[in-house]
C-alpha cells in the first residue's frame, strides 16, 4: 500500500480480523502486520481504536468524532465573538 493512504473503519476493521487470524495461526505482530500490508505500529494505533468493533459500531464512530469536531468549532467561533464583543463593549476597541 502506498505510504499515507487512509483507510475507512470498514477496511480497518477487515484488517484487524485478517490480522487476528494470523496471530491465532501463530505468527507474530510484525509478520501479521506486514501481511496486512501495515507497519506495527499502526497495526497498534488500529488495535488500539478499532479493536473489538463490529462495523457499523466503527461507522458510528467516525460519524460523532466529525460531529464532535464541528461542534468544537462552533463553539469556539462563539468564543471569540463573545470576546471581541465584551472587549468593544468594555471601550477597549
Amino acid at each position: 500500500m502506498p505510504r499515507g493512504q487512509k483507510f475507512k473503519a470498514e477496511e480497518i476493521i477487515a484488517k484487524l480480523r485478517e490480522a487476528e487470524v494470523e496471530l491465532a495461526r501463530g505468527k507474530k505482530v510484525p509478520e501479521a502486520a506486514k501481511q496486512i500490508g501495515v507497519t506495527e505500529q499502526t497495526y497498534y494505533r488500529w488495535k488500539k481504536e478499532y479493536g473489538g468493533l463490529r462495523i457499523d459500531q466503527a461507522k458510528r464512530l467516525k460519524e460523532l468524532e466529525k460531529e464532535n469536531a464541528r461542534l468544537k468549532r462552533l463553539l469556539a467561533d462563539a468564543e471569540l465573538d463573545k470576546a471581541i464583543l465584551k472587549e468593544a463593549a468594555s471601550g477597549n476597541f
